[in-house]
């Protein structure tokens, strides 16, 4: 995410490894949960069933960005954004762990938007905010709200009162939580945040309990978006992927319990395609939605490390640009790029 100086690598999980790690990953896991405890090309597509529209293009165009302000009745768009919290379309969503990762999120009372958004390391001012709004192709903002693994810890411009601000402005907000990191974490930076292999779902389950309590500080209801950061891991590694396995798992747990949406940021080819194994694998309490980074990839919500059924519809985030310096409304930024098709926070 932000700051992260992604790591782009040729790491292949076999489906068989991943199956192995689909038996360890409930080895820490207390009883009541008992029951609910990626590589290379992707296999055919899953089916998606017929009463469910197919909602991610195969490729969305976004609009060359510019340094300088762009006025607000030629503002670029990809497509106008959207946020919804009506009901979505009833029919057969499938049953289990992966029929939950194909239905529509709507269902649960998420509200979605589509369209293109940034992050950035601290949280920008309110007046910022505005005069970004309408001047840039941005319709959302993701912001760090807790985790002890957070580049800026200290954001004096989160609150709860800058959430229903920007809210008013018409902005929608993704909230991003960056607790303990993989054992296996390939940045060094982020090593001081790596996870012992001891008990790693109930340190998942604290976490996610933390990132429930650190967005009703802010006023986002249930309902809302949390999505876990991930920074890129050696998913090889069996013992380290089903360590990390079963940290989310646990974190997907808690904030589910909670009633949130629980999401999950990481690498395209690190813990993106990890979860697309463990989802291939049978594994339970995954991500509700992905946030994939890929900064080589043409901006699209379709990957080859993620199958083209799964997290579908709106449960995708590409992060297909970082680092980069844009200027709207007067107002300068380092940011990251992302187009999105999936649940953002519920500001009441």
């Amino acid at each position: 995410m932000w700051h992260k100086n992604h790591i782009i690598r040729r790491a292949a999980v076999s489906f068989a490894s991943i199956t192995v790690l689909t038996g360890l990953a409930g080895a820490d896991q207390p009883a009541a949960h008992a029951a609910s405890a990626g590589s290379g090309q992707s296999p055919a597509p899953a089916s998606i069933p017929a009463s469910i529209p197919a909602s991610i293009p195969a490729s969305i165009p976004v609009p060359a960005s510019t340094s300088t302000s762009v006025p607000s009745s030629t503002a670029p768009r990809a497509f106008t954004p959207t946020a919804t919290a009506t009901a979505a379309p009833r029919g057969r969503t499938g049953s289990g762990s992966n029929g939950r990762l194909r239905r529509d999120p709507r269902l649960p009372g998420a509200e979605i938007f589509q369209g293109e958004a940034f992050d950035t390391c601290h949280t920008p001012s309110s007046s910022l905010m505005r005069a970004w709004h309408g001047t840039s192709p941005f319709g959302a903002v993701g912001v760090y709200i807790g985790g002890h693994g957070r580049a800026c810890p200290d954001q004096p411009n989160l609150t709860d009162s800058w959430v229903r601000s920007v809210d008013r402005m018409g902005w929608k907000v993704l909230p991003i939580y960056v607790g303990s990191q993989s054992p296996c974490v390939e940045a060094e930076r982020k090593r001081r945040y790596a996870m012992s292999h001891k008990a790693p779902g109930r340190r998942g389950e604290r976490e996610g309990r933390d990132a429930v309590a650190a967005a009703e500080k802010l006023g986002m209801a249930e309902h809302s978006a949390i999505y876990l950061d991930m920074e890129a891991y050696d998913n090889s590694s069996t013992r380290c992927a089903a360590t990390t396995l079963r940290f989310v798992q646990g974190w997907n747990r808690a904030v589910r319990k909670a009633g949130y949406h629980p999401g999950f940021y990481s690498s395209a080819n690190s813990g993106i395609a990890h979860m697309n194994g463990a989802r291939k694998a049978g594994s339970k309490d995954l991500p509700a939605a992905v946030w994939f980074a890929d900064w080589k990839a043409p901006a699209s919500l379709n990957h080859k490390y993620l199958d083209a059924g799964a997290w579908h519809p709106h449960r995708r985030i590409h992060q297909h640009d970082g680092n980069v310096t844009r200027t709207y409304g007067g107002r300068r930024l380092n940011i990251d790029r992302n187009l999105v098709d999936a649940p953002v926070a519920v500001v009441p």
